[in-house]
């Protein structure tokens, strides 16, 4: 998987967001958080949804019953980076409150279907702007 992930993340840099083969066409962000334990900066290929100037992405790990490190990472260290086609955002993220999920639900597409794969319930995260 991170050889595939590294791929994505070449190609979404060299062409502005512009995806290719199975990807293309796809809503797909690169998220760089602070590693929780190491303090790296790590980077990793999110699908989102867009909400006005908020992005909204769910931890699903596939829909594994393990969220993704990257969700243990934003819990230590909230402040992050997207790249988002040509634009490059800092981004406060958080987890959607209980009020706001059903919106959410609504427009991530495929919320449903990861959710079916786990008991966990999958956190939805959004990414605000700083």
């Amino acid at each position: 998987m991170k050889s595939f992930n590294d791929k994505v993340i070449a190609e979404h840099r060299a062409n502005r967001g512009q995806l290719s083969g199975q990807l293309a066409g796809s809503k797909v962000l690169l998220l760089t958080t602070t590693g929780a334990k190491s303090g790296k900066q790590r980077t990793t290929v999110v699908g989102y949804r867009r909400d006005g100037d908020r992005y909204a992405a769910i931890a699903s790990n596939n829909g594994n019953d393990v969220a993704p490190k990257w969700f243990g990472n934003l819990l230590k260290h909230p402040e992050a980076t997207i790249e988002v086609g040509p634009e490059t955002l800092r981004v406060s993220a958080r987890v959607a409150t209980a009020e706001e999920r059903p919106a959410f639900a609504k427009l991530i597409d495929y919320l449903e279907r990861q959710q079916a794969l786990t008991s966990r319930e999958i956190p939805v995260v959004v990414l605000e702007p700083i």
